[in-house]
């Protein structure tokens, strides 16, 4: 409320304290409403205003609206039954309220009409201004709409101002009303009928404050602040009788103690490790002593082998050597084309010889290598005589290594050789394929050609005598109307030869295409065609109905004293082939010019010849007035005049020379096939010797393998034992000693200070929760600080709140009872929690104040109101609901009350009043009725 209108209201108030004037009759205050609702300004909600409501198979009702409302103050009126109180508990139940709000059922299940599966409830409140909440998704209002099973379950679905479903979460209800301060299970907010009966009749101060306490929500505050610090009391005692951080510590202390004197036993435990490895890589040694004074008459054997294999790598390298030298000089006395493949199996041995000579030169150095290590554990005089044995085996070995680089530079000259040749015959091999394509070619148009001798209709192709022949029998069969007619290059003869490849450059396509009087006819000829040609391209097939004359074109033909037009230059028996051309291709309108100089001048010197679009030449170039395109074509195919001649001239200019370019190519290729022949020849008699030699290398490395796997097994337990080989120069025997001596002493160790693995495990678990109890502690008394402080300062926010709100209730109580010219006090006692309310009616300062139980009903009434108007303005909320208002006031003061309700909903609130009394607002009001309801607004 404005501070303007509480101004008026308090002059207004003084004025009646001291005037004392009678009680205003009825008329006066229905004008002073009047007047009221006709001159001041009228100003409604933009959020949280309920405009529309709907219900269906709710309480008893089958279908209840939609009701639309209006922004201010709205009454509901009714006879009993008719579904007032049902608009007002669907709107609890709705907007999210329990069932026990309404005091009308104890579960949801209850407002389900009996027979029915579920109910629905439709709420829209309005969504405007700058308070909207999302209005870039909902729009201007927002439509809850509510299903209620006959199972008691409830189904939300929010939807915007266009219907477009938004969320279906009871969050976002939530949150919509929180944004619009909507509190249904308020009593201010929404005052049902059995919560006004049960205010109306309590008398009692402690129930006056319980209301005032509910409707600010300071009582839901006290609560949470109660819950607050009970749960602080429970955290504090939890702490207490948790058990002291110290002694945890003491305990943690003591097992800390007997870990730090596990050190010394984990030294001792650690030596007696490093025993054990020594001994069993002792037990190594001992065994390779032994095996190399066993091998040492083989080893002296060995190195005449070692020798003779040396002698072996060097024969077989002068033979390689000179095998290479011979394939050099074949490549180059042979063409490079011819000898890739030759090439290619010479580099594929030489590389698997290099390959195995690798091979051997790695088992020799292994060897060698085993025999430096085994000559260094004998004694001085054998070690210097075998040292110089194998010094004279690496020289020749280093010998043979710089052989090999030398050959391997060859081997990478005869590669890059090998390379070039294989690009030349890459080379050879596509001109081969580009000159048997050009054959085939040829070849075909000789065919062509030669068929031609036997009847024209194969210069058309292969298949076209066979088609002709299909077309002659169907039509003897009666399965066309009318015989089709092509192709149409053999419908047409030329009168002039030369101009062959023109007119075939002007016709293109239309020189094997056939000519149908219907589309019946087409399909035939259709299926005909996909059997005389099943693969490849088909010829065209053009639908025209056949007539027994040409066209008269003698409007559009082009008539040239000097050059011919293709209709000209044809003779044409058939009609029907003549009209097509016609049709398709424009015949009378292209020019034959013979001369490329000639046709540029008559088409593209200025004046084109009238009615000419385009002109081809004799060698079939196509000329508009504008551009010139060359033709591809060399010679004519279908139109030609001489097919003798035609044969004559590829034979003499092409066939021939292709034919013998091929012999060379041929003859060529099958001098390459022997030289390869021969060179699978020579790879199949080294691979022999290659696999011989494998075969006695693969001897040799089982006969070491045998004598290795002792060695190696005994490597194996060493290694698991300890990884790291290790120098011993202990004897396994002291060192077995040692071991057993130092067991003794950590086994009595272990006797005084008990377990290892349970003393480490008791400290650690000690540790873990002697730091976890500390944190715990830590954390917990941080909270309680911090929630103290919290609670302290919210407290002191709490008492303020509800000293502010005790004095506006106290002012605008005061305002209220004054419209009457009432006196009247409220004191509040928050300590016994308690609200005391006087008032003295007209008398002003000459009457002492009374208990309001001393009051007449209607004098009851009108306090009690104003009590409830007061909480209205202090409980700011976007609406306010009042059920059955006018039961408890007589009809002067519902319409003074009615005035009040008017002056609320200026400021933008609107109010929903339900009475099942005749109510008469003013002559202005609106009367309908809806289901039985009157609705006034």
């Amino acid at each position: 409320m404005s501070k303007r209108k509480n101004n008026h209201l308090l002059e207004v108030a003084r004025k009646r304290a001291k005037s004392s004037p009678a009680e205003p009759t009825e008329d006066e205050e229905r004008i002073s409403l009047l007047q009221y609702v006709c001159f001041s300004p009228q100003a409604s909600g933009e959020v949280g205003i309920i405009e529309k409501i709907f219900l269906k198979n709710f309480m008893c009702h089958s279908l209840l609206g939609p009701f639309t409302f209006g922004s201010n103050v709205n009454f509901i009126v009714g006879s009993n039954g008719s579904g007032k109180s049902a608009i007002l508990t669907a709107l609890i139940v709705g907007l999210g309220g329990k069932a026990q709000t309404t005091n009308r059922g104890s579960s949801l299940k209850g407002f389900v009409k009996e027979g029915e599966s579920s109910a629905e409830i439709s709420i829209t409140l309005r969504n405007r201004g700058q308070d909207a909440y999302k209005p870039d998704v909902f729009g201007q209002s927002i439509t809850i709409d509510l299903r209620i099973s006959s199972e008691g379950l409830r189904t939300y679905k929010l939807k915007s101002k266009t219907g477009l479903l938004v969320s279906s979460k009871k969050e976002e209800l939530v949150a919509i009303l929180d944004h619009f301060n909507i509190q249904v299970d308020n009593p201010v907010s929404v005052l049902t009928q059995e919560m006004s009966k049960h205010f109306l009749h309590s008398k009692g101060e402690g129930d006056k404050y319980k209301f005032f306490m509910k409707a600010t929500q300071l009582e839901q505050m006290k609560e949470d602040y109660s819950y607050i610090m009970k749960t602080k009391t429970v955290t504090q005692n939890t702490l207490e009788k948790h058990e002291t951080l110290q002694e945890i510590r003491n305990k943690y202390k003591e097992k800390e103690d007997r870990y730090k004197n596990l050190a010394s036993l984990d030294e001792m435990q650690e030596k007696l490790n490093h025993l054990k490895h020594q001994m069993a890589w002792a037990l190594v040694r001992s065994l390779v002593l032994s095996r190399f004074l066993k091998d040492r008459p083989f080893t002296r054997v060995f190195i005449p082998s070692v020798q003779g294999k040396v002698a072996e790598a060097e024969r077989r390298y002068k033979q390689f050597h000179d095998q290479l030298e011979c394939v050099t000089e074949r490549v180059q006395k042979l063409q490079p084309e011819c000898g890739q493949l030759r090439n290619k199996a010479c580099f594929h041995k030489q590389k698997t010889n290099v390959r195995d000579l690798e091979r051997d030169k790695e088992q020799l150095l292994k060897r060698i290598n085993e025999l430096k290590y085994s000559i260094t554990q004998l004694n001085a005089a054998d070690s210097q005589t075998r040292m110089k044995q194998l010094n004279q085996i690496q020289a020749e070995l280093d010998a043979l290594t710089l052989q090999e680089s030398t050959l391997a530079q060859q081997v990478g000259q005869f590669q890059q050789a090998c390379a070039s040749a294989k690009d030349k015959l890459s080379k050879m091999r596509r001109e081969e394929h580009d000159l048997q394509r050009a054959i085939d070619k040829k070849q075909h148009e000789l065919a062509a050609m030669e068929g031609s001798r036997q009847g024209g209709l194969r210069r058309f192709g292969e298949q076209m005598p066979a088609f002709i022949a299909a077309i002659e029998e169907a039509d003897r069969q009666g399965q066309f109307r009318r015989k089709p007619v092509g192709p149409l290059g053999f419908c047409i003869r030329l009168r002039d030869a030369d101009l062959g490849l023109a007119v075939e450059s002007c016709l293109k396509s239309l020189m094997l295409a056939f000519c149908c009087d219907n589309y019946m006819d087409e399909k035939v000829l259709q299926a005909l065609m996909i059997q005389s040609f099943p693969h490849g391209q088909r010829p065209q097939i053009i639908v025209t109905e056949f007539t027994d004359a040409p066209y008269n074109i003698s409007h559009r033909a082009i008539d040239h004293p000097e050059y011919p037009s293709v209709l000209q230059a044809l003779d044409i028996d058939n009609p029907v082939v003549t009209n097509c051309l016609i049709d398709m291709r424009g015949i009378e309108t292209v020019l034959l010019i013979k001369n490329n100089k000639d046709a540029r001048r008559v088409m593209q010197g200025g004046h084109p010849p009238r009615n000419c679009k385009e002109a081809f030449t004799r060698e079939g170039d196509q000329v508009y007035n504008n551009r010139y395109y060359s033709s591809s074509q060399q010679r004519a195919r279908y139109l030609s005049h001489d097919v003798e001649q035609e044969i004559r001239y590829v034979f003499s200019k092409q066939f021939s020379w292709l034919i013998v370019r091929n012999s060379c190519t041929f003859e060529e290729l099958s001098k390459s096939d022997q030289d390869v022949e021969k060179s699978m020849h020579h790879k199949k008699h080294y691979e022999e010797k290659r696999k011989a030699h494998i075969n006695n290398i693969q001897a040799q490395k089982m006969i070491l393998e045998n004598k290795e796997q002792e060695l190696k097994a005994s490597v194996v337990k060493a290694s698991e034992i300890c990884p790291e080989r290790l120098d011993i120069r202990r004897t396994a025997k002291s060192l077995d000693n040692e071991i057993s001596h130092l067991k003794h002493k950590i086994s009595t160790q272990q006797d005084q200070h008990g377990d290892r693995d349970t003393i480490i495990r008791q400290y650690q678990e000690a540790l873990e929760n002697y730091n976890s109890v500390a944190q715990h502690v830590k954390g917990l008394k941080h909270f309680i600080h911090l929630l103290s402080k919290i609670t302290n300062t919210r407290h002191n926010v709490y008492t303020e709140m509800r000293r502010y709100l005790s004095v506006r209730c106290k002012y605008y109580f005061d305002s209220m009872l004054s419209q009457r010219g009432y006196t009247g006090t409220m004191v509040f006692n928050h300590k016994k929690e308690a609200l005391s309310v006087s008032v003295q009616p007209g008398e002003g300062d000459k009457a002492t104040l009374s208990d309001m139980r001393s009051l007449s009903g209607g004098e009851r009434s009108f306090s009690t109101v104003c009590f409830v108007l007061s909480l209205w303005a202090i409980a700011e909320a976007p609406f306010r609901c009042l059920d059955e208002f006018d039961v408890y006031m007589v009809k002067h003061i519902a319409n003074l009350m009615t005035l009040k309700f008017r002056q609320l909903s200026a400021e933008s609130m609107a109010t929903d009043l339900q009475t099942s009394c005749g109510l008469q607002i003013s002559s202005r009001t609106v009367h309908r009725e809806l289901h039985g309801i009157g609705f006034h607004g």
